[in-house]
């Protein structure tokens, strides 16, 4: 798959310690849902081997190795993370799964338009510019391909203090509720929208996590861990995650 696009220097996104924290704890799943809920969504989908699908943010590559070996679809699984791209290369390389595993941003991604069947994105569209990742993902599907979307929520307005100390925490530049990710999807082009309902909070995951540590790891960033569950406990019932299906 040649770029067509001269590759540009990759700009990391915004600060976030929550981000370090899964990098440096190799955190896999760690979207809400986890792996059971990716499983579930693409039960429905028409995937098969001929199919091509992009990975955006992969993390340690768990999504993208389940969805090659499970359907035999042609994967690339693309993160801006380089220690989130190495250990979604030694994931690939145990399990002897030819996914392509590249480091990227999905606000500038040179490949060919129409490249891609499928895009799937796990809480991933929240940390970055949303509109500018959004038009690439319109222009890097085929017409007729589905964009997945499991992105962070909130069902209600949040008060100036706390939607300062959720940005804050998680590196964000907004929070949009599911209407502001709805207009977000249609203006980069999207038609066809559809929401999947889910009954769980954010707080619970039928999934168990997995970690890739990494060699040395920092004792702060088990404080990290501790405040992100503190934030979803404060927060239950108001941040959530909304899964959409977007069609070209």
């Amino acid at each position: 798959m040649m770029p067509i696009r001269s590759l540009k220097k990759v700009v990391l996104i915004s600060s976030s310690t929550y981000l370090s924290f899964l990098s440096e704890m190799g955190v896999g799943g760690a979207h809400p849902g986890g792996l059971n809920l990716t499983k579930k969504i693409f039960n429905t989908e028409k995937v098969n081997g001929g199919s091509r699908i992009l990975d955006v943010g992969c993390g340690t590559g768990q999504t993208a190795a389940y969805l090659a070996s499970c359907y035999g679809a042609k994967v690339t699984a693309m993160d801006i993370n380089p220690i989130m791209i190495e250990k979604a290369k030694s994931r690939m390389m145990q399990y002897q799964l030819p996914v392509e595993v590249v480091q990227g941003s999905i606000e500038d991604f040179p490949l060919q338009d129409g490249t891609f069947d499928y895009i799937i994105s796990e809480s991933v569209l929240a940390f970055v510019n949303k509109p500018k990742a959004l038009n690439e993902i319109f222009r890097l599907l085929k017409n007729g391909g589905r964009l997945i979307a499991n992105e962070l929520t909130v069902n209600k307005q949040l008060t100036p203090s706390s939607e300062e100390e959720i940005k804050q925490f998680y590196g964000l530049d907004s929070i949009p509720m599911e209407a502001d990710w709805i207009t977000l999807f249609e203006k980069a082009g999207f038609q066809s929208i559809e929401v999947l309902k889910q009954n769980n909070y954010m707080l619970q995951n039928d999934s168990i996590p997995e970690f890739q540590y990494s060699e040395h790891l920092d004792p702060n960033l088990y404080f990290i861990m501790i405040q992100h569950l503190n934030i979803l406990m404060k927060y239950q019932g108001i941040l959530d995650n909304g899964v959409f299906l977007c069609t070209k």
